[in-house]
């Protein structure tokens, strides 16, 4: 009778993050080092092999809250239809943290989520502005 010892590892996928991306949970973040538009923001995390952040926890929300100081853009928009927001996995929207009286659709041409400094709750805004944004890469 032969018998193999394999390690269960061997099959197991890699689950360590990128240099410079942080881990929590199942996934690796990154902040940008750089400003852009919300668009442009989306098209750097894919080619990087991530997309935008989706917050689906409280405790991703307080994860990306701690080190983002600034407004920062996230992966949630309205931009197929006013007033219905959607993760960019396509996902509905179920957790909120809209600043009070948020979102407004200021001027209505305010289509794109972003974490308001000092980082804790959200706002719209015209996608085309210039914020850092986070990339979550899902392991």
């Amino acid at each position: 009778m032969l018998i193999c010892n394999i390690s269960y590892s061997m099959f197991l996928p890699d689950k360590t993050c990128p240099a410079g991306w942080s881990m929590f949970s199942h996934s690796c973040y990154l902040l940008s080092g750089r400003s852009g538009s919300w668009h442009s923001a989306r098209k750097n995390c894919i080619d990087q092999g991530a997309d935008l952040v989706v917050i689906d926890s409280p405790e991703e929300q307080n994860f990306i809250a701690s080190f983002t100081e600034k407004r920062t853009w996230i992966g949630l928009n309205d931009i197929e239809q006013e007033g219905t927001w959607k993760w960019v996995d396509g996902s509905p929207l179920t957790l909120q943290y809209w600043a009070s009286g948020q979102p407004d659709n200021h001027h209505l041409r305010e289509d794109c989520a972003h974490i308001r400094d000092p980082g804790t709750s959200w706002n719209d805004e015209r996608c085309d502005d210039s914020y850092q944004w986070v990339c979550e890469k899902v392991l």
